[in-house]
């Protein structure tokens, strides 16, 4: 009777143990689609990821079908152990219409009771790049000036815009369906690297590239000298030694400074970008500093020389104007803070979005007087003209940034050269059925 006992509880571990290894994975494979639904093409195909942290994938099938008619698009088999996988679905495999269809997945994995799931997606097969019409037509554009092209797009797009060598300048949708690009020639591109398209990308993927008619007028740069004195580096290079603390010598640390700080203000006037109004903010021509002189324009190139040897060179990218000192700032139009603190070498500065990429810098100030976020009316006093940052004296550094890219404040400034080039022309393409 005993010897019976013990063998009924060895047979119950033993079935218990059996039971335990054949069930211990019940977890049926896990199937993702990117993007599950929507628009999709060769271009943009779906991306398929399996995962089975159990025992395993196993199997894979995986067909399409579309207008009732089912085709196998993928079949595999794993060898044991591979808990993931991701599949680009090679849709051009298949002669698919461009329409809706229907992606089923079925998998297994090596449970000792195979785990199975099956999953189907629909989605939509796009193969047609969008349409352009382009909608305004003369485009007269300086060199490191700004020009606006206005269009529509027969469907939704992924993004739009204008593509200059390495420089995209995006556009943004209206309320009307318009979409409305502010670009620039930027002043390091050469005239005859100057090719503006429009380019937009549809959301399954589909390019389109589109010209349009423009006039590119040279504008060549100014050269001018700036004498770099001793006593100027000891007097300014201390306010930057907490950026390179090795550097103790006033004249590298001034290279480092204009060179390698400089590069990074300016990169990150491209992070700023990305903080503006889809419509214009700002109407007719920016203001001028009341009563303040030239000093230097946009885009001289500037050689510095110290004790009669050159030892550096850079490109000037806004206007220097000088009046008495601490005077009084007026914000060029109407617009949004987006910043206002210490800003590397152009020292306590301000800068103000005006909507579709437009802003205005402000620079070298003794003094701020408006916040982040701040909505500021053309005209209103932000601060006063200073010294500090890399200024030599008290002036302000007025400066025009688009999408990232410094650009010839001179045009904002005339109200003529606004009327042409956008208000008029702005008027005509909204205006279009």
């Amino acid at each position: 009777m005993k010897n019976h006992a013990i063998m009924i509880v060895l047979l119950l571990i033993v079935g218990a143990t059996i039971g335990y290894f054949i069930l211990r994975d019940n977890q049926d494979p896990q199937v993702t689609l990117s993007p599950s639904s929507g628009a999709v093409s060769v271009k943009k195909p779906p991306l398929l990821q399996l995962q089975d942290d159990g025992a395993g994938l196993r199997t894979l099938v995986v067909s399409v079908s579309q207008e009732g008619k089912i085709s196998e698009l993928l079949k595999k088999t794993w060898e044991r152990g591979t808990k993931q996988e991701k599949i680009p679905l090679p849709l051009e495999k298949l002669s698919l219409k461009n329409g809706p269809l229907q992606i089923n997945v079925k998998t297994s994995d090596y449970a000792t009771l195979a785990n199975r799931t099956e999953q189907s997606f629909a989605l939509e097969y796009d193969t047609k790049p969008p349409v352009i019409s382009v909608l305004t037509t003369a485009h007269n554009v300086y060199e490191g000036g700004v020009g606006l092209t206005m269009f529509r797009v027969n469907e939704d797009v992924k993004f739009a815009g204008v593509q200059v060598n390495d420089y995209f300048f995006p556009a943004y949708r209206q309320d009307n369906g318009v979409y409305a690009c502010l670009f620039a020639w930027p002043h390091n591109v050469e005239r005859s690297a100057f090719t503006p398209r429009v380019v937009v990308e549809d959301l399954a993927g589909n390019p389109r590239t589109g010209g349009f008619y423009y006039h590119s007028i040279p504008r060549p740069p100014r050269h001018d000298r700036i004498n770099v004195s001793q006593r100027f580096l000891d007097n300014k290079m201390p306010d930057f030694q907490h950026y390179y603390p090795e550097t103790t010598d006033p004249l590298r640390l001034f290279l480092h400074v204009n060179r390698e700080l400089r590069a990074k203000n300016v990169a990150r006037l491209h992070e700023f970008a990305t903080k503006t109004a889809d419509h214009p903010l700002w109407k007719g021509a920016f203001l001028r500093l009341p009563n303040a002189a030239p000093r230097a324009n946009f885009n001289d190139n500037r050689d510095y020389i110290f004790n009669g040897r050159k030892v550096d060179n850079q490109t000037h990218l806004g206007l220097d104007l000088a009046s008495l000192a601490a005077s009084p700032v007026p914000a060029s139009n109407s617009g949004t803070v987006i910043m206002a603190e210490d800003f590397g070498i152009y020292g306590q500065c301000i800068i103000i979005d005006h909507g579709l990429g437009l802003q205005s810098l402000y620079s070298h100030l003794s003094s701020i007087d408006v916040a982040v976020g701040d909505q500021v009316a053309k005209g209103q006093i932000i601060g006063r003209t200073g010294a500090t940052g890399m200024a030599g004296g008290d002036h302000l550094h007025f400066g025009i940034v688009l999408s990232g890219l410094q650009v010839n404040p001179r045009e904002w400034l005339d109200g003529h050269w606004i009327k042409d080039n956008f208000t008029d022309k702005w008027k005509r393409a909204m205006s279009q059925p």
